[in-house]
């Protein structure tokens, strides 16, 4: 009895281990492993670490485009009327746009470019220059090659055909009913 007491009373004053191995990233997993003497065999052991391929492929463009694409272009209104803060809150889909839409080494340039424009337009916005806002946003559009995303008209054309698709519950979202 006396044991089984004993055992209680260790089980509750004793602390729980540090979190801190949870929070770590690979790198710091990785050289926390090599140091703990588990080398080359921990590393082995361990496959599943570190194997986001990331895929690229012309869906994950078109979702890109898409996406963040369209946020873009509907700021059109906004830049007409010079609407620096509206244009300003979408600094994310400019910059994504321009990351999922020219991916890898061979769309560089490409990329380049659209960074480019979205530095200028940025530039723009910080001078509070509503005719170099309009200027900077169309020449954008032009060197993104910014497509019309206007509504898709159910009698015209489908615009997806699952519910997993992208442009569900989006302004493009028509599928043709006979």
């Amino acid at each position: 009895m006396n044991i089984v007491i004993n055992i209680i009373t260790i089980i509750l004053t004793t602390q729980r281990a540090s979190t801190t191995a949870l929070s770590m990233d690979r790198r710091s997993a990785m050289g926390a492993m090599a140091a703990a003497g588990a080398g080359v065999a921990g590393v082995v052991a361990a496959p599943g670490i570190a194997s986001a391929d990331g895929a690229v492929s012309t869906s994950t463009i078109q979702r890109a485009r898409y996406k963040f694409g369209s946020r873009i272009f509907s700021l059109k209104d906004a830049v007409d009327k010079g609407d620096f803060t509206a244009v300003a809150a979408e600094k994310n889909a400019f910059v994504l746009f321009n990351s999922g839409a020219f991916p890898g080494s061979k769309n560089k340039p490409k990329k380049n470019e659209a960074i480019a424009g979205t530095n200028a337009i940025f530039a723009a916005i910080r001078s509070k220059d509503k005719a170099a806002l309009k200027t900077a946003y169309a020449s954008y559009l032009k060197t993104v090659d910014m497509s019309d995303y206007s509504a898709v008209d159910s009698s015209q054309g489908q615009g997806y055909s699952a519910d997993y698709d992208y442009r569900v519950k989006t302004n493009q979202a028509a599928i043709y009913v006979r």
